[in-house]
């Protein structure tokens, strides 16, 4: 068997979680020696020992005790997934018995499980900067206004007002577009002569958020501050367009106290803006600054345009952290840390006036209490960012913007002399699933096996026979339809998805199943050895074969054989699809496609369908795979061994909750990981 290294960290072993773990009188010492050596010896040490011989970097004959396992907390991590998900031992090796290998999960489970509760460490996200689409919407909240600070590419779905979270509801009938159906679809009203900035990337395996993807450089900070300049100095940053300009930036009553106005609109201010009261020292450096304008010459609002555009120049602003430990320990974040977590966890943005209160209460960590926000927070509609946000990402829609099919193989692709191409139609197909599963707090399973979608007329007539009847690069009209052949539906299955992860001439079932392995099992392969060479294009001596035969070369190769078996039965399981979503049955040599395989080397199946009921069959697999995703996208950092507890927890709560989407970021928000930080002092590292 071999134990990966970098470890899946995200594999599900749910049926250990119905298990009376506590129940077990086994002592850990009694364990390891009676039971988990000899199974090292027995089925393990062949890869990972014996004889020199060291996959995977792990050589389980340096585990003299119970100690040096949980002392490689990743170690135990990855040997709870590989049993779990049955990856170990291999299949040309003899196989554990069922009832041994339920009792080695349960204990070592229980094993991981102690560890991590007791551990003084947590996983925690570096100090970061916002990313651009955090920014615009800080500033935007912070200041009311009524328009956009500059254009935002990242938002793949324009949404022309059918966004109504409150609602509980997707209206039959929505109009959407997004930046590639064309220019006009990034005309909106904004600041003028606002700075550009340019867009943050999507990290490998993860998201634009992700604390160590965003330093900041002194260049970056000074892009900043002239962005921060040039924001307050529009020339239609103004009473018409700024929501708090009475309350902030309109001088006060002559007869008042003009330095008292400027420190209470201050205060008020900058604890939004930062987060957290500003503190004395703070507070009076501002008040003072204004003051001293004033003093000079300048306007009362010109002066309060200074401090605020000082403001959002600030670290306090533009930086996200956690304030240091009382030790060297994990301990629970604070209400502030709280409510700017939950804030940009579901609104990409700085916390609303409700959040603050309840933190300068001390009352947000109320477990009842911070339920309650959460579900008010999922009924407004600045819930739209988490939707701009985080599907998107996670699917990698991002990949279909440079898909180019052969247009001499696949004409009908393209439209309006080939400017355009039926990918503009495609992508937003999912994502409205996404948000209608989210809006209507559907089950997260629907996400695998939806019976609706979201089409375009275009889209329709591409399904129906491959054609782009009224397709237009334009503001677009989408039908919610019910889907009634389940080959369709979900968020894997359709045209966008199977295009994307496709060449130019053929499917690529490797990149298919790294994408299903990556997105759908939070699991991702790998990168291939350097000196692989491509599958080659349209060769005569090879020109009557199928692909999978075509790929038979890669899996003989022995570092190519692991992820092969891993991937190549994910990849293969879509193989009907085409290379640009549309169903067909043989290859254009008429050999017959095969797309038969086994799910995690448990599930057989023959068709689509039967591979989509052995995903469903694995729910709690998936269900911790999208956790997984979640708490990354949340807490802006990779998951770890440390999550492991929090991750059982809340998919055992899903499936109380019947898999609905809302429960599950509700006990994201309410889990140890979202609540605990570890951030100890300088002088203790």
């Amino acid at each position: 068997m071999i134990l990966r290294q970098p470890i899946s960290k995200l594999l599900a072993l749910c049926l250990v979680l119905a298990m009376p773990m506590s129940g077990m009188a086994v002592d850990h010492d009694t364990f390891f020696t009676d039971t988990l050596q000899p199974t090292f010896k027995e089925s393990c040490t062949e890869c990972h020992g014996r004889n020199g011989e060291v996959e995977g970097d792990v050589n389980l004959l340096n585990l003299k005790n119970v100690g040096d396992l949980t002392g490689d907390l990743e170690l135990l991590e990855n040997l709870v997934d590989v049993l779990g998900a049955e990856e170990m031992p291999p299949e040309d090796e003899p196989q554990l018995d069922a009832k041994h290998r339920q009792q080695l999960l349960a204990q070592l489970q229980k094993l991981l499980h102690e560890v991590v509760s007791k551990q003084k460490s947590a996983a925690q996200a570096p100090i970061r900067r916002m990313n651009r689409f955090q920014y615009s919407n800080a500033v935007r909240d912070l200041f009311d206004l009524k328009v956009a600070i500059f254009p935002l590419p990242e938002r793949v779905v324009r949404d022309y007002g059918y966004f109504k979270p409150e609602t509980g509801k997707m209206p039959d009938v929505i109009r959407a577009g997004n930046r590639p159906l064309g220019k006009s679809q990034m005309n909106e009203k904004r600041l003028a002569d606002v700075l550009a900035f340019p867009q943050d990337l999507r990290a490998e395996h993860g998201f634009d958020n992700q604390g160590d993807h965003l330093s900041l450089s002194p260049l970056l900070m000074e892009s900043f501050i002239e962005l921060s300049r040039s924001v307050i100095d529009s020339p239609t940053f103004t009473d018409r367009t700024c929501g708090i300009w009475q309350q902030f930036f309109a001088p006060p009553a002559p007869s008042g106290d003009t330095r008292l106005a400027v420190q209470t609109r201050l205060e008020s201010f900058l604890t939004r803006a930062f987060r957290r009261p500003p503190g004395t020292e703070t507070l009076q450096r501002f008040t003072n600054h204004v003051m001293g304008l004033i003093a000079a010459g300048s306007s009362f609002t010109n002066s309060m345009k200074s401090a605020a555009a000082a403001a959002i120049a600030s670290p306090r602003f533009l930086y996200l952290y956690d304030r240091a430990s009382s030790a060297d320990k994990a301990e629970t974040v604070d209400d502030y840390e709280l409510a700017s977590r939950l804030s940009f966890f579901l609104w990409g943005s700085i916390p609303d006036q409700p959040l603050l209160d309840l933190a300068a209460a001390g009352k947000l960590k109320d477990p009842t209490v911070l339920a309650g926000q959460v579900d008010r927070m999922m009924t407004d509609r600045k819930l739209k960012r988490f939707c701009d946000s985080f599907p998107s990402q996670w699917l990698q829609m991002d990949r279909i913007i440079s898909v180019k099919p052969d247009p001499k193989q696949h004409p009908d692709f393209y439209f309006s002399g080939g400017q355009y191409n039926a990918s503009m139609h495609m992508m937003l197909e999912p994502l409205l699933v996404f948000e209608t599963i989210l809006i209507e707090d559907r089950s997260i399973l629907e996400l695998i096996d939806a019976p609706f979608s979201y089409r375009s007329e275009a889209l329709v007539s591409w399904y129906a026979d491959g054609k782009l009847n009224k397709a237009r690069p334009a503001v677009n009209t989408y039908t919610r339809v019910a889907i009634t052949d389940r080959r369709q539906g979900g968020v894997m299955t359709n045209a966008a998805v199977m295009t994307m992860t496709s060449g130019p001439k053929r499917t690529h079932p490797i990149t298919r199943g790294a994408w299903l392995a990556t997105v759908i099992f939070n699991d991702p392969p790998p990168p291939p050895p350097a000196d692989v060479p491509p599958l080659p294009e349209d060769k005569k001596d090879t020109s009557h074969l199928t692909i999978r035969e075509r790929l038979a070369a890669h899996r003989e190769r022995a570092d190519c054989a692991g992820c092969h078996e891993q991937i190549d039965p994910l990849g293969f399981a879509l193989e009907n699809y085409g290379p640009t979503g549309l169903w067909r049955t043989v290859y254009d040599n008429n050999r017959e496609i095969d797309m038969s395989g086994k799910l995690f080397r448990q599930h057989k199946f023959a068709s689509v369908v039967e591979f989509k009921d052995a995903i469903l069959q694995n729910k709690n697999r998936f269900t911790r795979a999208l956790v997984g995703h979640l708490l990354a996208f949340a807490l802006a950092r990779e998951i770890d061994a440390t999550d492991a507890v929090a991750l059982d927890r809340i998919v055992e709560q899903a499936t109380v909750d019947d898999y609905r989407l809302k429960g599950l970021i509700k006990q994201v928000v309410l889990s140890e990981s979202f609540q605990r930080k570890y951030n100890p002092p300088e002088d203790d590292r």
